[in-house]
């Protein structure tokens, strides 16, 4: 454990068009060289088309899509007299939604041959779907920690 004092949790403002902290946090971390305002027209035009597409209310489809990446579980490496295994162990949830959001941008900037909103949007449908890459990475992950379970015993 770290001795030194545990960085407070800084409070996120909500967005201007939604008014939701978590699409705050997603265009933050979506921002590359800290061109906030181009990620933002980016994740308003992935709602925009969500919107055209004739899906209910693009809030709850981008958060049902989150709530369907989110991974409960994950797996950590434990080294363990000469051998490392890998420990499934349960996931906060402050990194679960750090894990989601992270996978959805990344699968969405690995569909080549169309816009950023574009590909996004595609993407949160598909997650929202259970379908898709994101989706994809978080079975992966479960499949893993399940495939690990006798190892859980290392976990501490």
């Amino acid at each position: 454990m770290s001795r030194k004092r545990v960085s407070p949790v800084r409070q996120v403002l909500p967005d201007a068009a939604y008014n939701s902290a978590v699409v705050s946090k997603f265009i933050a971390r979506m921002m590359l060289d800290g061109k906030k305002s181009t990620s933002t027209k980016i994740v308003y035009d992935a709602m925009g088309t969500i919107k055209e597409k004739g899906h209910e209310e693009p809030l709850e489809v981008f958060l049902k899509a989150l709530e369907n990446v989110k991974p409960m579980v994950e797996v950590k490496s434990r080294r363990v007299g000469g051998s490392t295994y890998q420990v499934p162990i349960e996931v906060r949830e402050s990194r679960r939604e750090a894990l989601a959001m992270r996978w959805i941008i990344l699968a969405a900037r690995k569909r080549s041959g169309r816009a950023m909103s574009r590909a996004l949007s595609e993407e949160l449908l598909d997650a929202f779907n259970s379908t898709g890459t994101a989706f994809k990475k978080k079975e992966d992950t479960h499949r893993m920690a399940e495939a690990n379970k006798a190892f859980a015993h290392y976990r501490w």
